[in-house]
């Protein structure tokens, strides 16, 4: 396969996992409307952990239990844990544009993060971009907004951890094989989902057709992750950073055409800001090409 081919089919197929999971956030968005948060979740990761064994098996190891660096891997299972059940309960009230944009200031917290986490310097430049994305994000949660105070409150929560999960995920990037940070991570989510979920189990049998249903939307998710760690073997991540923000334009979208729910003007704008800078920070510096385009389960 010639490199320009390659790098075409790289970009097309991270495309393609950017879109499964916009679709699958919007398939949480409605499914939750039937469904407790905690049971959809369990659904999820059962599917994800199922993935995540094949994974492992073409990795050619299944003792991912003697990798090192184990307490780094268990918090970072631990933050996204944080954030799928944070994210999920938060869409219960949040409409998907507004939840989805608070969820994209995490890359504009890694850059404020990183110089205590990571000892990195981050130019003047940069900081003012983060300044400019956070700025978008206080006109989508103004005060008098209609956005719900918890709901916010969650996705603000989601943000954090999802931008502590990627500095981790970064330090961690050539201690421990991606199979294994995607096992470890699979089976710290599924415990931490399924240990809320008895008790907040559907009141009413859920038909053999649903749970199929929950099944196959969570290994989309999973399937997405697949397709993140396929872009990245074939194209740089300089490249594909940027446009990681497909996914909140995606998010817009489904939430004005699906859910009738398009973002009011002054969110817009704060939206606008928010990949602006994200863009931005994606593009500039070194310390941006390396942390912004990183492989998750989100």
């Amino acid at each position: 396969m010639n490199a320009p081919h390659s790098r075409r089919a790289g970009i097309a197929i991270f495309c393609c996992a950017l879109t499964a999971f916009a679709s699958y956030d919007a398939f949480c968005k409605y499914m939750l409307q039937f469904y407790p948060a905690p049971f959809v979740n369990l659904m999820r990761y059962l599917s994800v952990i199922s993935i995540a064994g094949v994974m492992l098996c073409r990795h050619g190891d299944l003792r991912f239990w003697r990798a090192p660096q184990k307490r780094l891997l268990i918090l970072r299972g631990t933050m996204l844990a944080v954030v799928a059940t944070s994210f999920m309960t938060a869409l219960l009230w949040m409409p998907l544009a507004e939840a989805t944009a608070i969820y994209f200031t995490a890359p504009l917290l890694m850059v404020a993060l990183s110089p205590w986490l990571l000892g990195e310097r981050v130019q003047r430049s940069r900081w003012a971009a983060v300044i400019v994305g956070f700025g978008g994000m206080l006109l989508i949660v103004r005060p008098g907004n209609a956005l719900p105070l918890l709901g916010t409150v969650l996705m603000a929560i989601a943000a954090v951890c999802y931008a502590i999960f990627q500095l981790l995920t970064r330090r961690l990037a050539a201690l421990v094989p991606s199979p294994v940070q995607y096992a470890y991570t699979a089976i710290i989510c599924l415990i931490v989902t399924a240990a809320p979920a008895p008790f907040f189990w559907p009141t009413e049998p859920v038909p053999w057709t649903a749970v199929l249903l929950l099944l196959a939307g969570g290994a989309c998710s999973g399937a997405a992750q697949w397709l993140l760690l396929a872009a990245f073997e074939r194209v740089e991540a300089s490249t594909l950073a940027p446009l990681n923000y497909l996914q909140l334009l995606l998010a817009v979208a489904i939430s004005s055409l699906v859910f009738h729910k398009p973002p009011d003007a002054l969110a817009t704008c704060g939206i606008a800001l928010i990949l602006a800078a994200g863009i931005y920070l994606a593009r500039s510096g070194p310390s941006a090409r390396s942390v912004q385009a990183i492989p998750v389960v989100p």
